[in-house]
């Protein structure tokens, strides 16, 4: 009577993302980490699942509660009381956090309402905030997604690598 566990995959169009990002990231000498909430490692999973992101990745933190985003992230305790876990201030302060703390060049943080519950009027479910940091410049995004609680968390998945993809071949396509 053994359990059945569904396989988790990239999809096919998200890896040849993530592959691109990585020879981004590899040509020019960068390596990156995440720090997650709502995703919960979804995207460290993306990144790991392309063969030879040892080469590029270094390592997230699965900062879930705002305790986690404070000891690990330094995320000030004001920045959680007055703007929430999920603001523009608690991505710039993870994604600081996480480019500190590791050393990576590049950053990406993550924190939203992955539902069914939480949501408010100012922040309804499916609101996810993302903080993008390269070479020292950090960029802040808001998204709402629709959809139930995997499907927001794929979104923010999926958003995230595009977005970064996007932002390192702006960036950083003539040095291929």
């Amino acid at each position: 009577m053994g359990q059945t566990f569904s396989t988790v995959s990239v999809a096919s169009q998200s890896q040849q993302i993530i592959t691109r990002i990585g020879q981004l990231l590899t040509a020019n000498g960068l390596t990156i980490s995440c720090a997650e909430s709502c995703t919960g490692g979804g995207l460290a999973f993306a990144f790991t699942s392309v063969a030879g992101s040892s080469n590029w990745f270094e390592q997230s933190f699965v900062t879930y509660s705002n305790t986690a985003k404070q000891t690990l992230l330094g995320v000030e305790a004001s920045v959680l009381l007055n703007d929430g876990a999920v603001s523009q201030r608690c991505v710039e302060a993870m994604v600081q956090g996480i480019a500190k703390r590791t050393g990576a060049n590049v950053g990406v943080s993550i924190s939203g309402i992955a539902g069914p519950g939480g949501g408010s009027e100012a922040k309804p479910v499916g609101t996810v905030w993302f903080g993008f940091y390269l070479s020292d410049q950090i960029v802040t995004v808001k998204q709402i997604f629709d959809g139930d609680r995997d499907s927001v968390r794929s979104q923010a998945v999926a958003f995230a690598l595009q977005y970064l993809h996007d932002w390192l071949v702006e960036n950083y396509q003539e040095a291929l």
